[in-house]
């Protein structure tokens, strides 16, 4: 561990990050927004679970240094009189655990299918791209729509409810795997031809063992890219379908459903309810993509500048 942590010191990731200073405040930022987020239960200062707790005469109380703020509310509460910056942490938590939940699946299907689709060529290759391009027609919310409707006719709208969270992963991560298949597709193509596998293929080592031993490690700096910005398209993806009301339910919060809780009352003055969840969406996904612009640049060879 004390070795791989000195490595780690002295690699040239390490050195240009702590170079960047864009690099080095957004994943501050992300640090500290995903620490909120999970320890949401301890330094929340309300818990919008625990309707015990939760009085709807505190609905619609605007921030705290505004004219008829309470000071047990600091940035105000909702429509349903939950603590907007409590929920707003808990809510941050679900669309973080979902974005992540969404690019672990997306990223384990696209890397099976595009190592399948680059090193065995031929037919299978053409047949896994052409599920590709299938798939990359259908859009999210589409897939959403179906999906979302089908569940709920099949089991009711509680069970749906309950199994929200997972369904949405499930729904994100299945749209989206085209683009790892795509991107390792093209790596493998570009390796396979190399020295080192037919070494491989001479000593006699299988097809899976060369695919996942050699080729694989070769083909992760792209993933490493693609993953860091659709974490921020999933958390997007999220927040998108929980604001048409395909997403979490109002009764399990996350930042898309927030902001569609409260929009329609924006115009009535209840501005904050949509607003601050808003800004730490549109926060969060902005030093995700930064961090990955960085990500990208670093691996890039092409762009180093020596």
């Amino acid at each position: 561990m004390k070795r791989a942590l000195r490595r780690f010191r002295a690699s040239y990731l390490f050195f240009s990050f702590k170079r960047d200073p864009v690099a080095v405040v957004s994943f501050s930022i992300l640090m500290a927004l995903v620490g909120c987020s999970l320890l949401a239960p301890l330094i929340s200062p309300h818990d919008p679970y625990d309707t015990a707790t939760i009085d709807i005469m505190n609905a619609e109380i605007p921030p705290m240094w505004m004219d008829g703020g309470d000071k047990s509310f600091f940035l105000g509460t909702d429509i349903q009189g939950r603590d907007l910056l409590s929920t707003m942490l808990y809510g941050m938590r679900i669309s973080v655990l979902i974005g992540i939940g969404a690019v672990f699946m997306q990223a384990v299907l696209g890397i099976l299918i595009g190592l399948i689709s680059g090193y065995v060529g031929g037919r299978i290759d053409s047949l896994l791209m052409r599920m590709a391009d299938v798939q990359l027609s259908f859009s999210t919310l589409m897939v959403a729509i179906i999906v979302s409707a089908v569940f709920q006719v099949a089991f009711g709208v509680g069970k749906y409810e309950d199994m929200a969270v997972p369904l949405l992963i499930v729904i994100i991560g299945f749209a989206e795997w085209p683009q790892y298949a795509r991107t390792v597709r093209a790596s493998v193509l570009g390796e396979k031809s190399k020295e080192y596998v037919e070494a491989a293929r001479v000593s006699g080592f299988s097809a899976i063992r060369i695919m996942i031993r050699h080729i694989l490690p070769n083909t992760l700096s792209p993933v490493l890219v693609i993953s860091t910005v659709q974490v921020a398209n999933a958390v997007m993806s999220e927040a998108a379908l929980s604001f048409l009301g395909l997403g979490m339910p109002v009764t399990k919060p996350s930042l898309g459903s927030l902001i569609n809780s409260g929009f329609e009352y924006i115009f009535s003055g209840s501005w904050w309810i949509t607003f601050f969840p808003g800004i730490l969406l549109v926060l969060l996904v902005l030093v995700i993509n930064l961090l990955g612009d960085w990500l990208r640049d670093v691996l890039n060879p092409k762009l180093y500048k020596g």
